[in-house]
């Protein structure tokens, strides 16, 4: 297949469509890889813990028919309700809980599947777009896996922060799925290093 190119300074720089097949590749073996650390390891099994007398709490909630959604207790539309004297009774009382309520039911796994897979090729466009416009073609194998890796780790890894810096998910398993990131990285940069035009 002919190589897709431009020129840079007079380098020539390898287009994105140039790279679908380490794009799609990429992709597959993150997917595959991903499914072996959920299904083979079990580091993953404490991300959440459960809630004393469960069958309660569950019997409490649905009586309210909670429709899906996220939702934080106790709630405050706006600023001015969140300082006031009754919201920080509220607080203090307790308790304090983001809650993601989902459909009942175990759900579509297919349906996550699908999206983690257009996800994970998204991740790859991106780590194409930022390795074509930094390395020409015939670029070394491990030049390619830096610019393809690091972007790929920040696609995976970063935002996951967040989660704990803000919404107070625990600090052990933001950092683990970070390092599901990091080897999704890792995967994505050997694809690309790989398959990247002589």
């Amino acid at each position: 297949m002919p190589v897709s190119t431009y020129q840079t300074e007079g380098i020539v720089m390898v287009s994105v469509l140039t790279l679908w097949l380490p794009i799609l590749v990429a992709a597959i073996i993150v997917f595959i890889v991903s499914s072996i650390l959920h299904m083979v390891f079990s580091y993953h099994n404490s991300d959440f813990g459960g809630v004393a007398a469960e069958d309660d709490v569950r019997s409490a909630l649905r009586q309210f028919n909670i429709p899906p959604g996220d939702y934080i207790i106790p709630w405050a539309a706006d600023n001015k309700a969140r300082n006031s004297d009754e919201f920080k009774a509220r607080a203090d009382e307790g308790p304090v809980a983001y809650m993601h309520v989902l459909p009942n039911g175990m759900g579509n796994m297919t349906t996550s599947l699908l999206q983690w897979f257009a996800y994970s090729l998204i991740v790859g466009i991106f780590a194409a777009y930022i390795a074509g416009r930094a390395l020409p073609v015939g670029a070394d194998y491990l030049e390619v896996f830096r610019f393809a890796g690091c972007t790929a780790f920040v696609g995976y890894s970063l935002a996951l922060l967040q989660n704990s810096i803000w919404y107070k998910k625990s600090w052990s398993a933001t950092l683990k799925s970070v390092f599901d990131g990091l080897i999704y990285a890792l995967c994505t940069g050997g694809a690309f290093g790989w398959l990247w035009p002589a």
